[in-house]
């Protein structure tokens, strides 16, 4: 099987090397890819991601027997519909469907359809509405972008005035009230009908430690969760998964392709924080690291309608624990451009070569740190490892990934 893999950050390098592990996986395309992923892909080749024709007709071109879409801008501008249209399978939702992601105001409409838990909330378009939100629901303030902001546009503050200023920047935004608890991402494969869950995992938002800071799109992540409940993936699967599913099918945008659901673990159970339309980046490169199971099988399985036979997923008995570099200045105005060494072994976020071949960042997450160990502490030993080999003029890390957890002070409220 030849795979056509649409993207060049830190999801899409870990997508390419649990793709080439899959021993029924002759060829993996990267497009545009990077400079890590060019040293584990069958081969780069240049086009623009936003445009579903141009990756449509390289997918024709490469003769891909499987697309899979990485990033979320070009499953909501339609590139998953195209592919399929030239009768090649894609993992990736429709553009209709990925509005799960590109609309917070959209994904809300299907939960209250559904009966999904999560929080209540108002849709303000208004300086006027959106304060009135605020009154409704009091500090913390949690105001969300409408639309897709790579994973920046949610602030989370004490602050009404910086609130409401967010909400101004914005435009429209959903302002909701704040759900107190541990977060979970739960990531599930489905071709529209069948659903198979991950491992779950744990992402840190925050720029520093202790959760200090502006939220990033992600700092690093681990994966399982020792502390999550043994009942949590099959209440989320139960109460989350299949009746949106459900509702996505009854109102004719079917969602096939890999369904992010973002949970806060509230004393009253998880209730859903966000949904995404595709693999959530850092928490990806954890959760892959682990499986054991061939990927391309499992993605294909899910582009063609073929899920419910799939055989069941195969894990390695580990802990994976994944720590981000990022630039000097990120997330507010990331620098690029620095010389970067010692990065081997590294998943690239953001990086290029120069003309003279030298590494260089080119985003502001650079590089993710990501390694396995039998229990957490080897897990993040052996990350944390990786990243003090690397020499990245004024790059910030977190040096607290996982260790919550792995110190035993991660709780669940709900049982």
């Amino acid at each position: 099987m030849r795979v056509l893999v649409v993207g060049g950050g830190g999801r899409e390098h870990a997508l390419v090397l649990g793709l080439v592990r899959d021993p029924g996986v002759t060829a993996v395309v990267a497009a545009p890819g990077s400079p890590g992923i060019a040293e584990v892909a069958t081969e780069l080749r240049e086009v623009d991601i936003l445009s579903p024709e141009a990756v449509a007709g390289l997918a024709v071109e490469v003769e891909a027997d499987l697309v899979v879409v990485g990033p979320e801008a070009p499953l909501v501008a339609g590139v998953a519909d195209a592919v399929r249209a030239k009768g090649i399978p894609c993992f990736g939702p429709s553009g209709s469907a990925a509005r799960l992601e590109g609309s917070k105001d959209f994904a809300k409409q299907v939960m209250t359809a559904a009966k999904v838990p999560t929080a209540r909330a108002f849709t303000c378009s208004t300086p006027e509405e959106a304060a009135r939100a605020l009154d409704a629901f009091g500090a913390p303030y949690v105001v969300k972008n409408d639309g897709l902001a790579a994973g920046k546009g949610v602030v989370v503050t004490d602050d009404r005035a910086a609130a409401l200023a967010h909400a101004a920047e914005c435009g429209r935004v959903v302002i909701e009230e704040y759900l107190d608890g541990p977060e979970v991402s739960l990531f599930v494969v489905t071709d529209g009908v069948t659903a198979v869950p991950l491992l779950p995992a744990q992402d840190f938002k925050r720029i520093g430690d202790g959760d200090a800071g502006p939220n990033t799109g992600g700092m690093g992540a681990y994966a399982p969760l020792p502390w999550a409940p043994p009942n949590l993936v099959d209440h989320v699967m139960a109460t989350v998964a299949h009746p949106t599913l459900q509702q996505m099918r009854d109102a004719g945008t079917p969602f096939s392709g890999l369904l992010y659901i973002g949970l806060a673990i509230t004393e009253g159970g998880p209730k859903v924080i966000e949904f995404n339309a595709r693999f959530g980046d850092p928490e990806t490169q954890s959760v892959l690291a682990l499986l054991d199971t061939p990927l391309g099988g499992l993605l294909y399985a899910a582009a063609t309608g073929e899920l419910a036979g799939h055989p069941e997923l195969q894990w390695q008995d580990a802990f994976s624990v994944t720590v981000v570099l990022a630039g000097a200045g990120y997330p507010a105005s990331a620098r690029t451009g620095d010389e970067i060494t010692g990065a081997a072994g590294l998943i690239h976020a953001g990086t290029k070569r120069d003309a003279d071949g030298v590494l260089r960042s080119a985003g502001g997450r650079v590089l993710c740190a990501t390694a396995t160990g039998h229990d957490l502490h080897a897990a993040r030993a052996a990350a944390y490892e990786l990243v003090s080999h690397v020499e990245l003029a004024g790059s910030q890390y977190r040096t607290d990934i996982a260790l919550a957890a792995e110190e035993g002070r991660v709780v669940s409220p709900w049982r």
